[in-house]
């Protein structure tokens, strides 16, 4: 996959390779919490940890997933590998790690996708809730509303006047059925009302690298995908789907404040163990996520694409597996209005 220059600029920054290894000393990781899973996690961890993301390498996903495995490691002081396994909108690689071994040594990060894929695939292999353990938030991505730099809407509204009017002709891109861009593009048609020709592609690069060059009229995706194309003017930006305006993207209104308060969405981002994995091994896990999403490094890297660490209160379990109800419930309903199905 082509990846854009902002996310090459990214991986360079962080150091994208196959696995993140420290040479940390296990020593000082013993404790005696208790278990709720066989055999004796005292240890925890005396091997390498594998950290799967569902998505291709170099995707907003991947990208905030070796931001982490480094403080992570040197907390848990364990070497961590980061494995791609794509496929079906993050359900393949999702599966494997529902069927791995529950003993914290693989690790699932996955997005808001974990949420919708219930409503989206008849024959899934797992359920969120019942297949997983929640190990913690870690990052809530805003969304872009973006166009091709020639498109004629110079506002939101104009935009939304303009695909009303022209619904048979206007194009919106998405990175492939229930990915985030396509979610958001859902959303985007039921707040105006209006049902758009669709373009799928596989993955965010190359919708982004069609829009930038004018294959596609509109789209709608995550800041850590547009925050390059929007500040070099290689895209025109309507507005942020968050109820605050982004730090790093001062001059982009919101939805809300651009005319269209039902577009209001955001990519959340949690960490996953298989069902099973004993509490003090799923509580160590999050105890270094808590460490890493405090990490300055990883704070200001988040920063410069338009997002940041969630607070540590929502760095744990329970806040994780609260969201991770709510959001299914949501994402339920708003698939079926739609009524629309993966393969």
């Amino acid at each position: 996959m082509r990846t854009t220059s902002r996310y090459r600029a990214a991986a360079r920054m962080i150091a994208v390779i196959g696995v993140v290894s420290l040479a940390a000393a296990c020593a000082g990781n013993g404790g005696d919490g208790g278990t709720t899973g066989g055999g004796d996690t005292a240890g925890y961890p005396d091997q390498n940890i594998t950290f799967v993301v569902p998505f291709s390498a170099g995707g907003p996903t991947d990208t905030v997933t070796r931001m982490i495995a480094e403080p992570m490691a040197a907390k848990l002081g364990a070497k961590i590998v980061v494995q791609n396994v794509e496929g079906a909108g993050g359900t393949v690689g999702a599966g494997e790690v529902a069927r791995a071994e529950p003993d914290g040594y693989t690790v699932l990060m996955h997005h808001i996708g974990m949420s919708t894929a219930p409503a989206l695939y008849q024959n899934l292999g797992y359920q969120p809730l019942e297949s997983f353990e929640t190990v913690g938030l870690v990052t809530e991505v805003p969304m872009t509303v973006v166009a091709r730099k020639d498109f004629a809407p110079a506002t939101l509204q104009d935009l939304v006047t303009h695909v009303k009017a022209n619904a048979d002709k206007v194009t919106l891109a998405n990175a492939g059925i229930g990915a985030a861009s396509h979610l958001c593009g859902l959303l985007f048609q039921t707040a105006a009302g209006v049902k758009l020709q669709e373009v799928p592609y596989e993955g965010t690069g190359p919708a982004l690298t069609d829009l930038v060059g004018g294959q596609v009229d509109f789209m709608c995706d995550q800041t850590t995908n547009t925050s390059g194309q929007i500040s070099a003017g290689e895209v025109k930006a309507y507005a942020v789907t968050t109820p605050e305006r982004v730090k790093s993207l001062p001059d982009l209104p919101t939805t809300a404040e651009a005319g269209l308060p039902g577009l209001e969405v955001s990519v959340w981002h949690g960490l996953y163990v298989p069902k099973g994995t004993p509490q003090d091994v799923v509580q160590k896990l999050s105890e270094a996520l808590k460490t890493a999403l405090a990490d300055q490094k990883v704070v200001d890297q988040m920063a410069k694409l338009g997002t940041a660490p969630v607070p540590a209160e929502s760095a744990t379990p329970e806040a994780h597996r609260t969201k991770l109800q709510e959001q299914l419930g949501t994402w339920a309903k708003v698939i079926a209005d739609a009524g629309i199905k993966a393969s």
